[in-house]
């Protein structure tokens, strides 16, 4: 029988899991190439022969994304397999249109078809958009559980942006493993608030092997999400995030509402800086569509060690680059801050930008008078903070989740803000999680 020649669309992350797990020993299937976006520079590489398996004895090739309705025609493609998220149902129905429209079917994969079964219990937390919170929120339940003296070993969504057969599995248990693995910001940003807590986290491209060194040193499994992709692993207790900032954007946006619907338990953040009628639309969509999730609200507020150094300032404002650009945020703690302490001004650095940050402003056109702190290479690292350097401000406020004064020369006077899950009310995480524990034996 001829096999049904695929094409998997994808970010370099839930594609690859998403081949391992359904594709990579499937005899009904020639996986005849990925594509590549979202992430700068990832494109025109292969998944490696040493990771694709018996059936695929040279590798996979990646493509650039744009390439897609050629690829379809010149690879003979059958099925085009979307493996990436946070993306509206706008974007992603037109990309649907191009696989149609070149004759090949168009899938998603459902969740059980990607959950690999843990043997101990697994807490995720995700979120409806990036940016809604999963890392303040990660790092409350970790501070409980590590109160409780319960040994959690965090295992972190993919962000495979280099050697793919050295990051095959990735364990961070100190600040030499970051330079080991030579990490980009966005991956030091993830992983450095677990190492700070003595905790050890897994990350990598094959999560089958992941999953099982990690269960060794582990009694509890934290799912950390990325963006608002949904759990590789089946779940027992799944948190979701959502951020009245963007009301309604928990049934727009794939993968998010699957989290939204799936959740056991509801968080909505921010609800100090958002306006009353958003909170309402989100908790009516609550209503609607998972009435069976507990709800916590909480708060996100934002600190910084000497307030009174921003006020009067002439300020440039770097936020976390995700949240940004395929986030669609138009500012962060950042902004928040400088608000919230008396800037005179943020000033706009797009008159400033270099290199490759230039180009993510011209490819995302809306994120405004706020910095992206994108770090996926050393060249942009580099050109990051050249814009720093070469803009006219008085004071650098840092609104991302790690340190930048650790990896970038800032010339500058700079503040970092800081912002965790204040919950109100009950029910709150502890009561969760107590459950939680209860329930599991723990």
């Amino acid at each position: 029988m001829k096999k049904i020649r695929v094409l998997i669309m994808g970010a370099a992350g839930t594609d690859f899991h998403t081949f391992n797990v359904f594709y990579r020993d499937n005899e009904l299937y020639n996986v005849v190439g990925f594509t590549a976006e979202q992430i700068p520079d990832i494109q025109e590489r292969k998944y490696p022969k040493e990771l694709a398996g018996k059936l695929y004895p040279k590798g996979i090739p990646i493509y650039p994304e744009e390439k897609l309705f050629e690829l379809i025609k010149n690879l003979d493609v059958d099925q085009v397999c979307f493996a990436y998220h946070d993306v509206s149902y706008d974007y992603l129905m037109h990309r649907a249109a191009i696989a149609n429209s070149a004759g090949a079917n168009f899938i998603m994969i459902g969740t059980k078809f990607k959950m690999l079964k843990s043997k101990k219990p697994v807490i995720s937390v995700t979120a409806v958009r990036t940016g809604c919170g999963k890392s303040q929120t990660s790092r409350k339940i970790v501070d409980l559980l590590l109160k409780k003296k319960k040994k959690v070993v965090a295992i972190r969504h993919p962000m495979p942006y280099g050697n793919l057969v050295k990051q095959e599995i990735q364990r961070f248990a100190d600040y030499n493993d970051l330079k080991k693995h030579d990490c980009t910001i966005e991956e030091m940003e993830e992983y450095e608030p677990y190492i700070t807590r003595g905790m050890v986290v897994y990350a990598g491209v094959d999560y089958e092997k992941i999953l099982r060194r990690a269960e060794k040193e582990a009694d509890i499994i934290l799912w950390d999400g990325g963006n608002n992709d949904y759990p590789f692993y089946e779940t027992d207790l799944w948190i979701t995030v959502m951020d009245p900032h963007r009301p309604g954007d928990e049934l727009r946006y794939y993968a998010g509402e699957i989290c939204f619907r799936s959740a056991d338990v509801l968080i909505i953040n921010k609800i100090d800086t958002a306006d009353p009628e958003d909170v309402d639309i989100v908790r009516d969509n609550i209503r609607k569509y998972n009435n069976k999730a507990r709800v916590i609200e909480a708060a996100s507020p934002v600190t910084v060690d000497d307030p009174e150094i921003i006020k009067g300032k002439k300020v440039l404002v770097v936020e976390d680059g995700p949240t940004l650009t395929h986030g669609g945020t138009k500012f962060g703690a950042g902004v928040v801050a400088a608000r919230k302490f008396g800037a005179k001004e943020i000033i706009d650095p797009r008159k400033f930008a270099a290199g490759k940050i230039k180009r993510t402003f011209e490819r995302y056109p809306d994120i405004g008078k706020v910095l992206p702190a994108m770090g996926y290479g050393e060249e942009q690292i580099r050109d990051l903070q050249k814009t720093i350097n070469d803009s006219d401000s008085e004071l650098v406020i840092i609104g991302t989740p790690i340190d930048l004064g650790k990896i970038i020369d800032i010339e500058k006077l700079s503040v970092r803000v800081e912002y965790n899950l204040q919950e109100i009310g009950k029910p709150d995480l502890n009561e969760i999680l107590e459950k939680f524990l209860e329930t599991h034996n723990l």
